[in-house]
Protein backbone atom coordinates (compact mmCIF):
# COMPACT_ATOMS: atom_id res chain seq x y z
CA UNK A 1 0.00 0.00 0.00
CA UNK A 2 2.49 2.42 0.68
CA UNK A 3 4.73 1.37 -2.17
CA UNK A 4 1.57 2.49 -4.47
CA UNK A 5 1.38 5.69 -2.56
CA UNK A 6 4.76 6.66 -3.32
CA UNK A 7 4.80 5.48 -7.09
CA UNK A 8 1.55 8.08 -7.05
CA UNK A 9 3.24 10.98 -5.68
CA UNK A 10 6.55 10.45 -8.21
CA UNK A 11 4.18 10.22 -11.09
CA UNK A 12 2.37 13.60 -10.00
CA UNK A 13 6.38 14.83 -9.73
CA UNK A 14 7.18 13.87 -13.01
CA UNK A 15 3.86 15.47 -14.90
CA UNK A 16 4.49 18.33 -12.70
CA UNK A 17 7.83 19.10 -14.32
CA UNK A 18 6.80 17.86 -17.75
CA UNK A 19 3.44 20.44 -17.79
CA UNK A 20 5.81 23.50 -17.20
CA UNK A 21 6.40 25.55 -20.28
CA UNK A 22 9.98 25.68 -21.43
CA UNK A 23 12.23 29.12 -21.17
CA UNK A 24 12.02 31.31 -23.99
CA UNK A 25 15.39 31.56 -25.43
CA UNK A 26 17.41 34.23 -24.46
CA UNK A 27 15.41 35.04 -21.61
CA UNK A 28 17.16 36.68 -18.85
CA UNK A 29 17.38 34.82 -15.74
CA UNK A 30 16.89 36.34 -12.09
CA UNK A 31 20.23 35.53 -10.67
CA UNK A 32 20.73 33.99 -7.14
CA UNK A 33 20.15 38.11 -6.02
CA UNK A 34 21.35 41.55 -4.70
CA UNK A 35 21.79 43.32 -1.55
CA UNK A 36 21.34 47.15 -1.72
CA UNK A 37 21.79 49.58 1.90
CA UNK A 38 21.33 53.05 1.79
CA UNK A 39 23.02 55.37 4.67
CA UNK A 40 21.89 59.03 4.55
CA UNK A 41 21.65 59.96 0.64
CA UNK A 42 24.19 57.12 -0.34
CA UNK A 43 22.67 54.10 -1.98
CA UNK A 44 25.04 50.68 -2.54
CA UNK A 45 24.41 47.32 -4.45
CA UNK A 46 26.81 44.72 -4.29
CA UNK A 47 26.45 41.10 -5.56
CA UNK A 48 28.59 38.00 -6.26
CA UNK A 49 26.65 36.45 -9.80
CA UNK A 50 28.38 39.08 -12.28
CA UNK A 51 31.61 37.24 -12.32
CA UNK A 52 32.29 37.55 -16.33
CA UNK A 53 34.07 41.02 -16.61
CA UNK A 54 33.99 43.18 -19.09
CA UNK A 55 37.18 44.44 -21.35
CA UNK A 56 36.79 47.74 -19.88
CA UNK A 57 36.76 45.90 -16.07
CA UNK A 58 33.85 46.43 -15.40
CA UNK A 59 31.35 43.20 -14.11
CA UNK A 60 28.01 44.66 -15.93
CA UNK A 61 25.42 47.61 -14.64
CA UNK A 62 23.24 48.74 -12.19
CA UNK A 63 20.57 51.36 -12.51
CA UNK A 64 18.44 53.57 -9.41
CA UNK A 65 15.01 53.56 -10.74
CA UNK A 66 12.97 55.96 -8.46
CA UNK A 67 9.01 55.85 -8.13
CA UNK A 68 7.34 55.25 -11.49
CA UNK A 69 10.47 54.78 -13.38
CA UNK A 70 10.28 50.62 -14.69
CA UNK A 71 12.67 50.89 -17.81
CA UNK A 72 16.40 49.77 -16.72
CA UNK A 73 17.48 52.39 -18.93
CA UNK A 74 15.20 54.95 -17.49
CA UNK A 75 17.05 54.94 -14.00
CA UNK A 76 20.22 56.35 -12.47
CA UNK A 77 22.50 53.75 -13.96
CA UNK A 78 26.31 52.75 -12.29
CA UNK A 79 28.95 50.82 -13.12
CA UNK A 80 29.22 47.45 -11.50
CA UNK A 81 32.84 46.91 -10.01
CA UNK A 82 35.04 44.84 -8.30
CA UNK A 83 36.07 41.42 -8.60
CA UNK A 84 34.95 38.11 -9.53
CA UNK A 85 33.74 37.15 -6.15
CA UNK A 86 32.18 40.46 -5.67
CA UNK A 87 30.73 42.98 -7.59
CA UNK A 88 29.36 46.56 -6.38
CA UNK A 89 28.13 49.80 -7.56
CA UNK A 90 27.19 52.95 -5.87
CA UNK A 91 25.41 56.42 -5.51
CA UNK A 92 25.17 59.46 -4.51
CA UNK A 93 23.64 62.71 -3.32
CA UNK A 94 20.14 60.45 -3.61
CA UNK A 95 16.91 61.99 -2.49
CA UNK A 96 14.81 61.01 0.32
CA UNK A 97 12.05 58.27 -1.37
CA UNK A 98 11.71 54.35 -2.35
CA UNK A 99 13.66 53.21 -5.47
CA UNK A 100 13.99 49.91 -6.84
CA UNK A 101 17.70 48.75 -7.67
CA UNK A 102 18.39 46.58 -10.49
CA UNK A 103 21.71 44.95 -11.48
CA UNK A 104 22.38 43.32 -15.06
CA UNK A 105 25.40 41.66 -15.09
CA UNK A 106 27.92 41.43 -18.63
CA UNK A 107 26.19 38.48 -19.98
CA UNK A 108 22.94 40.40 -19.92
CA UNK A 109 21.01 38.19 -16.97
CA UNK A 110 19.78 40.10 -14.17
CA UNK A 111 21.49 39.47 -10.89
CA UNK A 112 18.44 40.54 -8.78
CA UNK A 113 16.05 43.33 -8.31
CA UNK A 114 15.64 45.12 -4.60
CA UNK A 115 13.39 47.93 -3.24
CA UNK A 116 15.39 50.33 -0.70
CA UNK A 117 13.95 53.23 1.37
CA UNK A 118 16.33 55.99 1.11
CA UNK A 119 16.41 58.28 4.06
CA UNK A 120 18.05 61.39 2.09
CA UNK A 121 20.95 63.38 3.78
CA UNK A 122 20.07 64.41 7.44
CA UNK A 123 19.44 67.77 8.08
CA UNK A 124 21.35 70.25 10.77
CA UNK A 125 19.31 72.98 12.61
CA UNK A 126 20.44 75.86 14.71
CA UNK A 127 20.06 75.63 18.52
CA UNK A 128 19.88 78.01 20.76
CA UNK A 129 21.79 76.88 23.87
CA UNK A 130 20.59 77.95 27.03
CA UNK A 131 22.85 80.69 29.30
CA UNK A 132 25.14 78.96 31.66
CA UNK A 133 23.53 79.07 35.36
CA UNK A 134 24.13 82.24 37.34
CA UNK A 135 25.02 84.21 33.99
CA UNK A 136 24.07 88.54 34.50
CA UNK A 137 21.18 89.33 32.60
CA UNK A 138 21.59 90.86 29.10
CA UNK A 139 21.18 94.22 30.76
CA UNK A 140 23.61 93.68 33.54
CA UNK A 141 26.29 92.78 31.75
CA UNK A 142 30.01 94.57 32.49
CA UNK A 143 30.77 97.22 29.75
CA UNK A 144 32.90 96.89 27.21
CA UNK A 145 36.70 97.73 28.14
CA UNK A 146 38.10 100.91 25.86
CA UNK A 147 40.05 100.19 22.88
CA UNK A 148 43.37 101.14 23.41
CA UNK A 149 44.83 104.73 22.46
CA UNK A 150 45.93 104.59 18.50
CA UNK A 151 49.79 105.37 18.75
CA UNK A 152 50.87 108.41 17.41
CA UNK A 153 51.44 108.51 13.84
CA UNK A 154 55.09 110.62 14.22
CA UNK A 155 56.83 108.28 17.50
CA UNK A 156 57.34 109.22 20.60
CA UNK A 157 58.79 112.79 21.37
CA UNK A 158 61.73 112.70 23.10
CA UNK A 159 62.83 114.99 26.26
CA UNK A 160 64.23 115.57 29.67
CA UNK A 161 61.62 114.02 32.21
CA UNK A 162 59.38 117.06 33.51
CA UNK A 163 62.22 119.64 31.98
CA UNK A 164 60.06 120.18 28.96
CA UNK A 165 57.03 121.82 31.14
CA UNK A 166 56.93 125.37 30.93
CA UNK A 167 56.67 126.72 34.85
CA UNK A 168 55.80 129.73 35.46
CA UNK A 169 58.63 132.40 37.06
CA UNK A 170 57.43 132.47 40.68
CA UNK A 171 58.24 128.53 40.55
CA UNK A 172 61.72 128.70 39.38
CA UNK A 173 62.63 132.09 41.73
CA UNK A 174 60.99 129.98 45.01
CA UNK A 175 63.39 126.70 43.87
CA UNK A 176 66.32 129.05 43.46
CA UNK A 177 65.98 130.25 46.74
CA UNK A 178 65.19 127.10 48.67
CA UNK A 179 68.71 125.94 46.01
CA UNK A 180 70.55 128.85 48.08
CA UNK A 181 69.25 128.60 51.76
CA UNK A 182 70.42 124.86 51.62
CA UNK A 183 73.88 125.80 50.08
CA UNK A 184 74.14 128.52 52.35
CA UNK A 185 73.40 125.90 55.46
CA UNK A 186 76.04 123.50 54.15
CA UNK A 187 78.69 126.00 53.99
CA UNK A 188 77.69 126.95 57.91
CA UNK A 189 77.75 123.27 58.93
CA UNK A 190 81.16 122.55 57.24
CA UNK A 191 82.84 125.81 58.66
CA UNK A 192 81.72 124.88 62.02
CA UNK A 193 83.18 121.11 61.82
CA UNK A 194 86.72 122.78 60.48
CA UNK A 195 87.08 125.45 62.95
CA UNK A 196 89.21 124.98 66.06
CA UNK A 197 88.09 122.95 69.10
CA UNK A 198 87.31 124.39 71.91
CA UNK A 199 87.38 123.17 75.19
Amino acid sequence: MRTGQMLARAALAAAAVVSLPPAPAGAAQAGPGISVSAVGASVEVTTSTCSAMNPDGSFGRASLLAGGQADFSRGRRATLTGTSGTQSAAWTNVGAGTYTVTVVCKDGTTAGTQAILVPGAPTISATTLPSPVGSAPAGLLPARPPSPSPTPSRGVLGGVGGATEDYGALTLLGGLALVAAGTGAAIRYLRRRTGPSRF
